[in-house]
């Protein structure tokens, strides 16, 4: 008897506990019957009731939920391969129309793979790369040193942005996603870039241009050298003329002075002037293995023969 009452105790316990479901703040249920919905979603936060073994409880979450793709190769309008990688925002709207049409987060995702991959496609599809990249519409610059790495896209006049292309995808996109009760809020660009040949020219051309550049700058280091190396030689010829003007007139007021103290010393005494400036030929001339031979009327001759 005792078996039996603690046997019946524990499957009222079971059953009770299985006619109650939780719903939290972050999630939303759907109660299916055999697979089939029955009645709406169960969106209040809160303590529920079910029939016990018969109800299944669905749970789907109320929070925005991310989309990352996978990066795809797209062509440009204007012909240039590029690879595209973009993710989205998204939440479940309408949670029994998407347990009917895609029955989880999985099948959801596989849907959002074919809508926003193939509204971004269209999207890319109908634009030139320049607008592709670019992050607004404002009038594209290339400085003096940049011209020649994009040659020509500086005449491009761009209609759109990549904001604006993106925001072409989510309305496309999100006219479509109500289909499977699935409300899409944002789509964003992740990566753009060239496909690995586009690339690979790419770069060349950057480094090829990067080096005209660096030559340019290497020429123009050379001319301004060689223009400082001129005007260092011609102040240094301008200096030493400058010198040699002041030692030439220098020089030629000490001989000027030397010839005035000659002239006045002679004057004073000629005699004395023409002994010493015999001594001084004396001590020239004279060796002392020399042979002097003198006329009568000379002046060496006539100091020496006083000299006797």
């Amino acid at each position: 008897m005792k078996a039996a009452t603690i046997v019946v105790v524990v499957l009222a316990l079971v059953g009770l506990w299985s006619s109650v479901y939780v719903v939290p703040e972050t999630e939303q249920v759907i109660i299916t019957q055999f697979g089939e919905p029955v009645g709406g979603p169960v969106t209040e936060p809160g303590l529920h009731f079910k029939i016990p073994f018969v109800w299944k409880v669905n749970r789907f979450d109320k929070r925005w939920l991310e989309w990352d793709g996978d990066a795809n190769q797209i062509p440009t309008l204007d012909k240039k391969y590029i690879w595209v990688d973009t993710y989205a925002r998204w939440r479940i709207a309408d949670p029994l129309l998407f347990f009917q049409r895609v029955r989880d987060e999985r099948g959801a995702q596989s849907r959002l793979d074919d809508v926003i991959d193939g509204a971004t496609r269209n999207a890319v599809a109908s634009h030139d790369l320049i607008e592709v990249v670019r992050s607004s519409s404002r009038p594209f610059e290339v400085t003096a040193e940049l011209k020649g790495i994009t040659p020509g896209e500086e005449a491009v006049k761009i209609k759109v942005g990549r904001e604006k292309i993106a925001q072409e995808i989510l309305e496309k996109a999100s006219k479509i996603t109500p289909e499977y009760g699935i409300e899409l809020v944002d789509v964003r660009f992740k990566r753009i870039d060239y496909i690995e040949s586009v690339r690979r020219k790419v770069y060349e051309r950057m480094i090829s241009e990067r080096k005209r550049i660096a030559a340019r700058y290497r020429s123009e280091g050379q001319g301004k050298s060689a223009e400082i190396r001129g005007q260092m030689e011609r102040k240094l010829r301008e200096i030493r003329s400058e010198a040699y003007r002041k030692a030439e007139e220098i020089r030629g007021k000490a001989d000027a002075e030397a010839t005035k103290i000659y002239a006045e010393a002679y004057n004073r005494d000629p005699e004395f002037y023409a002994f010493l400036k015999t001594l001084e030929t004396w001590e020239t001339a004279l060796g002392p293995d020399a042979s002097l031979i003198l006329s009568t009327d000379s002046d060496v001759f006539r100091y020496l023969k006083r000299a006797k």
